[in-house]
C-alpha cells in the first residue's frame, strides 16, 4: 500500500467477509511502502478492530517489488495471495483460488480476461512486452497475469532463497515453476485515488525485467560487431575493386560523417547496454537489504525484519523465534 487511505475502509469491508467464509485461520499483511497520507494510521485503527490484520511500516518508499518481497518474507500461512489495496484485483475471485489450491495446485494464476479499464495505450503496451519478454527470455512469464495469484508455502519458500537485489517478481514467479492453474476475472476500476504507476516508470520497470531474466541484449553486440565488420570487409573489397578498374573517386564529406555517426552510434548503444547490466551488478555486490522495517503491528517479533534465506547472519537481533 502507497498512499491509500481513501480504498481502505471499503478494501477491508469487501476482503475480510469472504476470508471468513473460506477459513476462520486467516492473516492479512498489510505492507505500508512509506505512505504521507496517513494510511499507517489507519491500518492501525482496522488492526485494532481485527487481529488478524498486521501491519509492516516500511521506513521509507522501497517501490512495488521490495514491499511484495517483504510481506512473502513475514507471511506465515500455507497458502499465500498477493492483493493490490486499489481492488481492481477482486477480492471475490479468493474463494475460487483456494479450492483450486485445495485441489492439489500449488501455483493459482488470476489471469485478466477483461482488460477494458486499462487505457488502449496500456493495453497495447502490455501486449507487446510480453512478447518480447518471451522471445528474449528464457523463462515465459503469462500473458494479462500480475501479482494477484496464489502461491503455496513450498514456492514462498523457494521465493525466499532468491537473495537478488534487482527484482522482477513476475520473472521470479514463472522461473520458480511448481504446478500451476489458471483461474479468470474481470479486472475493475480502481476503486479511490490514482494509480502510482505513470508510463516512465513501466518503461523503467520493464527494462528491470528483461535484464534481469535474460542476457541477449548483451550478446546480440557480438553477432552485430561480427556483421558489421564483415559488411565493412566487404565493403573494402568492393572499393578496391572499383578503385583498380575506375580510378580514385573524390570522396564526398556527408557520407563519410554519415558513416561515421552510425558506428559511434552503435558503439554507444552498445556502451549503453552493457552500462545497465553493469548497474546492476554494482548494485547486487553491495548487498543492501531490500527493504528496512520502520514499525509492525501484530507480529510476535521485533520491528527488525527477518533476515531472507540464502544471507548472512549478521545480526543476532534479526531471529524470528
Amino acid at each position: 500500500m502507497y498512499n491509500e487511505y481513501e480504498t481502505l475502509d471499503l478494501y477491508f469491508e469487501r476482503l475480510i467477509p469472504i476470508l471468513e467464509e473460506v477459513t476462520p485461520s486467516y492473516e492479512v499483511i498489510c505492507v505500508d511502502d512509506g505512505s504521507t497520507d496517513g494510511t499507517f494510521e489507519r491500518l492501525k485503527v482496522h488492526h485494532q478492530r481485527n487481529p488478524n490484520i498486521k501491519i509492516i511500516s516500511l521506513s521509507r518508499n522501497f517501490g512495488k517489488e521490495a514491499a511484495l518481497t517483504s510481506g512473502l518474507d513475514y507471511a506465515s500461512g500455507r497458502a499465500v495471495i498477493p492483493v493490490d489495496a486499489d481492488l481492481q484485483d477482486p477480492p471475490e475471485v479468493l474463494p475460487e483460488m483456494i479450492q483450486k489450491w485445495r485441489e492439489g495446485a500449488q501455483v493459482v494464476l488470476a489471469r485478466r480476461g477483461d482488460r477494458r479499464e486499462d487505457t488502449a495505450m496500456k493495453r497495447f503496451s502490455a501486449h507487446w512486452f510480453y512478447r518480447l519478454f518471451d522471445r528474449l527470455a528464457e523463462t515465459a512469464i503469462p500473458e494479462n497475469v500480475g501479482d494477484f495469484r496464489l502461491l503455496d508455502r513450498a514456492v514462498v519458500n523457494a521465493l525466499g532463497q532468491m537473495p537478488e537485489r534487482s527484482r522482477f517478481m513476475k520473472g521470479l514467479f514463472a522461473w520458480v515453476g511448481f504446478r500451476t492453474v489458471e483461474v479468470v476475472y474481470s479486472r475493475e476500476a480502481r476503486a479511490a485515488g490514482q494509480s502510482k504507476f505513470n508510463y516512465w516508470k513501466l518503461w523503467n520497470f520493464a527494462i528491470d525485467g528483461i535484464l534481469s531474466f535474460s542476457t541477449l541484449p548483451l550478446k546480440i553486440w557480438t553477432y552485430l560487431g561480427f556483421g558489421l565488420s564483415a559488411y565493412a570487409a566487404v565493403y573494402l573489397v568492393y572499393l578496391l575493386v572499383k578503385t583498380m578498374i575506375y580510378g580514385v573517386d573524390v570522396p564526398g564529406y556527408a557520407s563519410t560523417l554519415s558513416v561515421v555517426l552510425f558506428f559511434n552510434g552503435i558503439i554507444l548503444l552498445g556502451m549503453g547496454v552493457m552500462g545497465e547490466y553493469i548497474a546492476r551488478l554494482f548494485i547486487e555486490v553491495k548487498r543492501r537489504p531490500l527493504y528496512l522495517v520502520n514499525e509492525v503491528e501484530g507480529f510476535p517479533t521485533s520491528d527488525i525484519a527477518p533476515l531472507r534465506k540464502g544471507e548472512p547472519d549478521t545480526l543476532e537481533s534479526n531471529k524470528i523465534a
